[in-house]
């Protein structure tokens, strides 16, 4: 039977209910397209409401709260723990593992540069482990692989990433250097020329100066290929899987907590003397300082990009700038690289200068910060 076509009338199949057992409720026959078009105009205005007034559960964990905080269903929370937990087992235990003949031959310089690279790769390999037996959907999208829009702020942000270490790196010797932390020689660069004559004995050497130039101009394609490559291997993870999954927790904490296991991830190479000279804990716990520090700024790139390209790019060009300040450095001048290197103590407040500045613009606000909510 068609229904009535007059307002207010109802025929038994068109708004009549029928009470159900366990107290459920079933609507039989809708008038055609009556409760579906109401509907759909509710959902065109942003309204999480139902046929008749119903909020629909699924639409919680979309939207925003406490200042911008993506806030995530209570069912998914654990999940979410869950699935960082079993990360950043992975990650850290698969580092460790590459990590075991370098143990074994801490002074094989070629096995060295060889197994680093590889541990590079190995959060990516947990992230894909967890992707798999998470079943998860939208991967290469949740991790700002995917799509490169807006494409005048993707571009933008890229070559932010890519010049801004560089520009910070030299901050950061400028600053040690005004502290009387360390002796620069740029006229001569007398610690450059002290290091080539030590890695080739007895053979002439082109004027260090030129070398010098050479190896400046090379550093942003340097931070693509080959730095840029091997930073993707990390950047996968950290700014790309590991950020969006722990937005609903808030910015700051997804920085910190994402800081500190980046950090941690570095402990089997730290604790054999890598970037410090130390192997004891304090090399460890210096680390983490300079990937919180480090990992606020590639963090912001990551987020304010809508784009997880920016941070690689960023993190390529910080590895291939790190020596900088051992180019230009005196042959008889002090040098302490917890302080004064690249991941030292001074590049930490640099870095957080800069990041409460980006803050204090507003750059942190939720609407400018755009990542990924939920895995």
């Amino acid at each position: 039977m068609a229904p009535d076509p007059r307002p207010g009338r109802a025929d038994h199949l068109g708004d009549r209910r029928r009470r159900e057992p366990h107290g459920r409720v079933r609507r039989l026959g809708l008038a055609p397209g009556r409760e579906r078009n109401r509907t759909r105009v509710a959902r065109g205005r942003g309204d999480s409401r139902g046929p008749r007034g119903q909020e629909r559960p699924h639409d919680h964990g979309r939207r925003r709260r406490d200042g911008g905080r993506a806030a995530a269903p209570d069912d998914e929370n654990g999940p979410v723990i869950r699935k960082t937990a079993l990360f950043a087992v992975l990650a850290l235990g698969l580092a460790w593992l590459v990590a075991v003949p370098l143990w074994l031959d801490p002074g094989n310089a070629a096995l060295a540069g060889l197994l680093v690279s590889l541990m590079m790769f190995t959060p990516a390999i947990a992230v894909a482990i967890v992707a798999l037996v998470t079943r998860q959907k939208g991967f290469w999208r949740f991790v700002g692989a995917w799509p490169m829009v807006p494409i005048g702020r993707f571009v933008g942000m890229c070559v932010l990433g890519l010049l801004g270490p560089i520009a910070l790196v030299i901050a950061g010797v400028a600053a040690v250097s005004a502290l009387g932390l360390v002796e620069l020689d740029i006229e001569h660069l007398s610690g450059f020329a002290a290091q080539l004559a030590a890695a080739a004995p007895g053979k002439d050497m082109p004027d260090p100066h030129v070398l010098a130039a050479v190896q400046f101009i090379a550093i942003p394609v340097a931070a693509i290929i080959p730095n840029g490559f091997l930073a993707f291997g990390e950047e996968l993870a950290w700014r790309g899987w590991l950020t969006s999954a722990l937005r609903p927790y808030g910015v700051w904490p997804t920085l910190l907590i994402t800081g500190v296991l980046w950090g941690l991830w570095h402990a089997p190479v730290i604790l054999l003397g890598h970037n410090y000279g130390r192997t004891d804990v304090w090399g460890v716990l210096l680390m983490v300082g300079a990937c919180i520090a480090w990992g606020a700024f590639f963090g912001w790139l990551r987020l304010r990009s809508r784009s997880l390209w920016p941070a690689v790019f960023a993190h390529g060009s910080l590895n291939a700038s790190a020596g900088l300040i051992m180019v230009v450095l005196a042959a008889t001048s002090p040098y302490r690289p917890e302080i004064a290197g690249p991941m030292g103590i001074v590049m930490w407040i640099l870095l957080a200068a800069l990041v409460g500045i980006l803050a204090l613009c507003g750059q942190f606000r939720p609407a400018k910060l755009v990542a990924q909510s939920t895995p």
